[in-house]
C-alpha cells in the first residue's frame, strides 16, 4: 500500500473548466417552455467516497480540516437568485474491517442536509488494510443514493485513494457509465504521484466520468491563514448555540451532538472553528428535525401540533402563547448574531484572500473541490455571490 497520499494537493492544477470536460455535462438550465419547473428546490449534492485503507490517515485528516471550508464555498452558489438545498453524502472502501460480501464498502452517510451528521461520521472514520475497488463503490453511491431528477441540480462524486483503479469485479467504466446516465458526474482523487494516477487508469476514470483528475499528497498538513476575526466569529458561535431549542426524541441528543461538532472543529484548528462557525450563520444549516426555531421556519403551525413531552423541561408547562414568545425571541436573537458573523465573515474572507497572495497556494482537498464545483456551476448557469 502506497503511503504518500494527501486528499490536500486535490487542487493540484490551475485550469479552467469552461474548457475543461465538464464543458461537456448538461449545460445551463433547462429551457423547455412545455413542461414547467418543478417546485422542487433545487439541489447541489456532492457524494465524498474515501479510501479508508491503511495508508489513508492524512486523506480522511484532510477531509475533516475541510468540511466546512467546502459548505462554506457551497453556499456562494445561487440558482435563479435562491440558496440551493446543499446535501452530502460519505462512503467509506478499501477498508478490510468491512465485509467481502460487500466488496469493503460502507454507505456512513446518505445525502443529507445535517451537516452536523457528515461531520460526526467523518470524525468517527479509521483505517484499516486494504481492497479498493474503485468501480464497486461508484456503483454503489450511483444506485444507492437519492439524487436528485431535475437537470439544474448539481450532481458530483468525488473519490479519493490509490492503488490501481480498476481493481474489483465491477468495471469501473460501467460503473461510471451508469452514473452519467444519471447527470452524475465523477471526479477522482489520486492520492501520490500524478504520473502513476494516470498510469493507474484514474485520469481516465475522471475523463470517462466528464469530472476533473486531481493528484495530491496526503503527508502534508492544511495550513490555515489565522484572521484578526475568528476570535469574535467563535464568540458568536457560542452566542448562536444558545438559540437552538431542542424538540422530539433526539433534540437533546442532536444538540449535545452539535457542540461535539464544534469542539471536533475546534480541536483541528481555532481556523476550522471559525468556518464552522461560519456555515452555522448561513440557510443551508437547518436543523427542523430538531430545533423548534428551524421547524417553525419551516410550519409556522409547529408549536400548536407539538407535544408537552417532545419539549424540554424548562419549557413543558408553557402555553402556546408563551411558546410562541419565546420562539420568537430565539429567531430574532439568531438572526441578529447571524447577521453578524456574515459581516465578520465578509472581512475575513477578504483578510485570507489579501495574504494567500503573499504566498504559494497550497493544493488541497478544499482548495480543489472548491474550485471545481464552482466551475462546474457557472457551466449549470449558477452565479456565485459572495
Amino acid at each position: 500500500m502506497k503511503t504518500s497520499i494527501f486528499i490536500s494537493a486535490l487542487l493540484a492544477t490551475t485550469f479552467s473548466f469552461a474548457n475543461s470536460n465538464y464543458t461537456t455535462a448538461n449545460p445551463k438550465k433547462n429551457t423547455k417552455t412545455e413542461k414547467p419547473i418543478t417546485a422542487e428546490k433545487t439541489k447541489i449534492q456532492v457524494a465524498l467516497l474515501l479510501d479508508t485503507s491503511s495508508s489513508m490517515d492524512g486523506l480522511i485528516d484532510q477531509a475533516k480540516s475541510r468540511l466546512w471550508n467546502i459548505v462554506n464555498t457551497l453556499t456562494t452558489l445561487k440558482y435563479d437568485g435562491k440558496t440551493p438545498d446543499i446535501e452530502i453524502a460519505l462512503y467509506e472502501y478499501g477498508n478490510d474491517g468491512l465485509s467481502k460480501q460487500s466488496n469493503y464498502i460502507r454507505q456512513i452517510a446518505p445525502l443529507s442536509t445535517d451537516l452536523d451528521l457528515i461531520s460526526e461520521k467523518l470524525f468517527s472514520l479509521s483505517t484499516n488494510g486494504g481492497n479498493e475497488y474503485c468501480g464497486a463503490v461508484i456503483q454503489d453511491a450511483t444506485k444507492q443514493l437519492k439524487w436528485a431528477k431535475d437537470n439544474n441540480n448539481m450532481k458530483l462524486i468525488y473519490i479519493a485513494g490509490n492503488e490501481e483503479f480498476n481493481q474489483g469485479g465491477i468495471n469501473y467504466k460501467e460503473a461510471i457509465s451508469n452514473a452519467l446516465k444519471n447527470d452524475i458526474y465523477v471526479n477522482t482523487i489520486y492520492c501520490g504521484d500524478k504520473t502513476q494516477g494516470i498510469n493507474e487508469l484514474w485520469k481516465d476514470g475522471a475523463d470517462y466520468g466528464k469530472g476533473k483528475y486531481f493528484n495530491i499528497d496526503s503527508n502534508q498538513t492544511v495550513r490555515y491563514i489565522v484572521t484578526p476575526y475568528d476570535v469574535e466569529i467563535t464568540k458568536c458561535n457560542e452566542k448562536i448555540n444558545k438559540t437552538y431549542i431542542g424538540y422530539g426524541s433526539k433534540g437533546s441528543e442532536k444538540k449535545m451532538n452539535q457542540e461535539m461538532q464544534d469542539k471536533n472543529a475546534q480541536k483541528v484548528s481555532a481556523s476550522n472553528y471559525a468556518e464552522r462557525a461560519v456555515s452555522k450563520s448561513k440557510a443551508v444549516y437547518k436543523n427542523d428535525s430538531w430545533d423548534l426555531v428551524d421547524k417553525v421556519k419551516d410550519d409556522a403551525t409547529a408549536i400548536s401540533k407539538i407535544k408537552k413531552e417532545e419539549l424540554p423541561a424548562e419549557l413543558r408547562n408553557k402555553s402556546t402563547a408563551e411558546l410562541k414568545v419565546i420562539v420568537a425571541q430565539k429567531t430574532k436573537e439568531r438572526e441578529n448574531i447571524q447577521k453578524e458573523i456574515g459581516e465578520l465573515a465578509k472581512k475575513r474572507q477578504e483578510y485570507i484572500d489579501t495574504e494567500a497572495k503573499k504566498t504559494k497556494k497550497q493544493d488541497d482537498l478544499g482548495n480543489a473541490i472548491n474550485t471545481s464545483i464552482v466551475a462546474f456551476a457557472k457551466v449549470k448557469g449558477y452565479t456565485v455571490e459572495k
